[in-house]
């Protein structure tokens, strides 16, 4: 199930988007604190945001600017103002899309899945994302705050079955028999050195601490 969360500060408009796109599958969230909510966005882990421009505290540009430089996440403008400027300054923040209120619900829902499969469902889905941490499966490669590092075959595998179970502990078993699955023989030392690569690949482009060890039971990344 995608995740959307929703930045926009008439309650109204947020309770009827959020109850709308739910009755069509995606699961929603939000915050009423406007004070964090850049804060708040990054550590939602969302696939998409959908963000109002006139906010309390900071405008949706600000915000737009701010989600950026931490994630790839795409972010679609959903606003009442309708100037031509708006749009151009939200396409220049790095906005994916930029709609007017009041909408037609369908358009908006046409346009949230075009967004999302452009974004995630581009090679089977080839990408996955996480806390900021962006892993590129048909690349090898893992992206955090815009530093970039590849992968081997085995540290990418690892990497794999440990976000799509994102937040679980992973048995060693269970990653072995996941390496497996590629003919390649996988020992328990083996599988040892390689985790200890990866966690060392993680921190090396800022990502400390994401993967843990669960003494006598697994993995897992937080």
């Amino acid at each position: 199930m995608e995740k959307i969360f929703i930045i926009e500060d008439e309650e109204k408009i947020r309770k009827e988007l959020s109850t709308f796109l739910t009755r069509y599958g995606y699961e929603c969230d939000y915050s009423r604190d406007f004070e964090n909510i850049v804060h708040i966005a990054l550590e939602s882990n969302a696939h998409i945001i959908l963000l109002d421009i006139n906010l309390p505290y900071y405008d949706g540009f600000y915000i737009c600017r701010e989600i950026r430089k931490k994630l790839n996440v795409p972010v679609i403008i959903v606003t009442s103002r309708q100037s031509e400027i708006d749009e151009l300054m939200s396409m220049n923040l790095g906005a994916d899309d930029f709609i007017i209120k009041p909408y037609n619900t369908q358009i908006l829902l046409a346009r949230i899945s075009s967004v999302l499969k452009r974004t995630y469902h581009n090679s089977d889905n080839d990408i996955l994302i996480y806390k900021g941490l962006t892993f590129n499966i048909s690349t090898s490669s893992m992206k955090f705050n815009d530093e970039e590092i590849e992968l081997t075959k085995n540290e990418s595998k690892i990497l794999n079955i440990l976000m799509k179970k994102k937040e679980c502990i992973v048995s060693r078993n269970e990653i072995m028999d996941f390496l497996w699955q590629s003919n390649e023989f996988v020992d328990d030392n083996t599988l040892t050195v390689n985790i200890n690569r990866l966690r060392k690949k993680l921190e090396t482009i800022g990502a400390k601490e994401f993967l843990q060890t669960k003494r006598g039971q697994g993995y897992i990344l937080l």
